[in-house]
C-alpha cells in the first residue's frame, strides 16, 4: 500500500458517518441476502470514485442494461461516466458446468488471476466485485483463501480501494468459505432483511459495519432502508400516519365541502414529489436511460382548473395529494403553478390509465356530486417518451406551458375515465 493512509467517501450513510469513510487501499466485504440492496451498495461506493473523477472497475454478472436500471434508481447516470472511461464495467461470465472437473479449483483461481490482469490495464482507483459468490465453490478451503489474499494484496499494493460483494451463506460449506474470506478484508458490512418481499413501506432491515484492520471506532450496527436516490441508507425519517391510516370524518351532503382529512404531502417519510430543479435533473436521468436502453416512460400533466378552488372543490395541493396516493414510489411528482406533472417510471399506456382511475379514488370525498363536479375541473396531457425527445425541457414543453396552442393537447379527465 503506497502513500499515507487517509479515508475516502464511502457512499454508505453508517460507514461515513460513523467510520469517516473507508481506508484508501482498504478492502471491504459486503454480505447479505438477495434483494437486500448489496448491488446498490456497490453502485454507491463507485458513484463516489465517478465523484471524485477516479478510475472505477466494476466486475458484474448482470447484463449492462439492468446495470443501467440499477444505477439510474439513484439518480447515477453511469452510462455518461462510462463514456468517460471513469466507469469501467467488466462483464464476468459465471463458471457454469466447471464443478463436474475433476480439478475445478485450478479453473476457479484464474478468475482471481484475470482482475489482476484488468486492474494492470486500467489502473483503477476503486474497484467493485459484484458478486463474488459464483468464483469461490472451491473443494480447497486452503487454496480459495491463498488465492484471494495473493489478489487483496496485489491490489492494496497498488493503492486500489476493492468492494467484493458475496452471498450471504446458506450452507455450513458455504459459511466457512465466507468466515475464510471475511477475515482477510479491512472491514465486514453486513445486511440483514427477510428475502420474501415486504409490502410495508415502513419495513426496515438491519445492516452491521464490523472492522477487522484500523477504523478503531469500533462496531456500529443500524436498521437502514432502501430509498429512491438514496439507495442503501440508515439515515430515514420515522414513518408518518398516511391518509388510509387516520381515522375518517363523518360525510356531509354538501359536496362543496369535503371533509376527510388531507395528508400533507411535506413530512411522508417516502414523499416522491420534487421541487422543479430536481424534477429536471431526474427526468433528464430517464431520458438517457432511455436513449441507452430503450426503457420507456410516460409524462403526464394534470391541469386543475383554477375556478375549481374558487368554488371550494379542489385546491392544487388536495389534487397533488391525490396523485401521489395513486402513483407508485418510483414515480415522481412535481407542481408547476396549476398543473401536477407526473414521470410515470413503468411507462406503458395501462399505467397512464390506471392513474387516472387511483387519483379519482383518492379525491378528498367520495360523495358522488362531489366526485362528477371535480372532474370537470380537471384535464389530462399525456404523453410517452420517443426518439424525437431531446431532453426534460422539450419534453415538458406542453405540459408546463398555458397559451392556448399547448393547452389543446389537454383532454378532460371524464374523457379518460368516464
Amino acid at each position: 500500500m503506497n502513500g499515507s493512509i487517509r479515508r475516502i467517501p464511502s457512499g454508505f450513510s453508517l460507514i461515513d458517518k460513523n467510520w469517516g469513510g473507508v481506508y484508501r487501499g482498504g478492502s471491504y466485504m459486503v454480505v447479505g441476502p438477495r434483494k437486500s440492496g448489496r448491488t446498490l451498495m456497490g453502485l454507491q461506493f463507485a458513484l463516489e470514485a465517478a465523484k471524485a473523477a477516479e478510475v472505477c472497475l466494476y466486475f458484474t454478472l448482470m447484463r449492462p442494461k439492468d446495470l443501467m436500471i440499477q444505477a439510474a434508481s439513484l439518480n447515477f447516470d453511469i452510462q455518461s461516466y462510462m463514456n468517460q472511461n471513469l466507469i469501467i464495467v467488466v462483464r464476468v461470465a459465471p463458471p457454469n458446468g466447471i464443478y463436474d472437473m475433476y480439478n475445478y479449483d485450478d479453473y476457479l483461481v484464474e478468475y482471481f488471476n484475470d482482475i489482476i490482469t484488468v486492474v494492470d490495464q486500467y489502473k483503477p482507483a476503486r474497484i467493485i466485485f459484484d458478486e463474488i459468490t459464483p468464483f469461490v465453490g472451491f473443494k480447497n478451503v486452503d487454496y480459495l483463501q491463498d488465492a484471494f489474499v495473493k489478489t487483496l494484496e496485489t491490489i492494496e499494493d497498488r493503492d486500489i480501494t476493492s468492494l467484493f460483494v458475496i452471498s450471504e451463506p446458506a450452507t455450513k460449506k458455504a459459511q466457512s468459505i465466507v468466515e475464510g474470506l471475511t477475515q482477510f478484508v479491512t472491514g465486514v458490512i453486513e445486511l440483514q432483511k427477510d428475502t420474501e418481499p415486504k409490502y410495508d413501506p415502513n419495513y426496515v432491515g438491519k445492516v452491521t459495519i464490523t472492522p477487522n484492520v484500523g477504523h478503531t471506532e469500533g462496531k456500529f450496527t443500524e436498521p437502514f432502508k432502501i430509498e429512491p436516490f438514496k439507495g442503501v441508507t440508515t439515515d430515514f425519517s420515522p414513518p408518518t400516519k398516511t391518509l388510509d391510516e387516520l381515522p375518517e370524518l363523518p360525510r356531509t351532503r354538501n359536496f362543496n365541502r369535503p371533509t376527510r382529512i388531507e395528508v400533507p404531502s411535506e413530512p411522508y417519510a417516502f414523499s416522491n414529489i420534487y421541487n422543479y430543479n430536481d424534477f429536471i435533473l431526474i427526468l433528464n436521468n430517464q431520458i438517457a436511460l432511455y436513449k441507452s436502453t430503450g426503457q420507456s416512460f410516460h409524462l403526464m400533466s394534470v391541469k386543475l382548473d383554477p375556478a375549481s378552488q374558487m368554488k371550494g372543490l379542489l385546491t392544487i395541493n388536495q389534487l397533488q395529494n391525490a396523485i401521489r396516493l395513486s402513483t407508485s414510489k418510483k414515480d415522481k411528482i412535481c407542481v408547476v403553478d396549476n398543473k401536477v406533472i407526473v414521470l410515470l417510471i413503468r411507462g406503458t399506456h395501462k399505467s397512464a390509465v390506471d392513474l387516472m382511475i387511483n387519483m379519482q379514488h383518492n379525491l378528498p370525498s367520495q360523495d358522488k356530486n362531489y366526485v362528477n363536479a371535480v372532474l370537470d375541473f380537471i384535464s389530462i396531457y399525456n404523453s410517452e417518451v420517443d426518439d424525437s425527445v431531446e431532453n426534460a425541457d422539450s419534453m415538458l414543453e406542453i405540459a408546463i406551458n398555458s397559451d392556448s396552442e399547448s393547452l389543446q393537447y389537454y383532454q378532460p379527465l371524464n374523457k379518460f375515465i368516464g
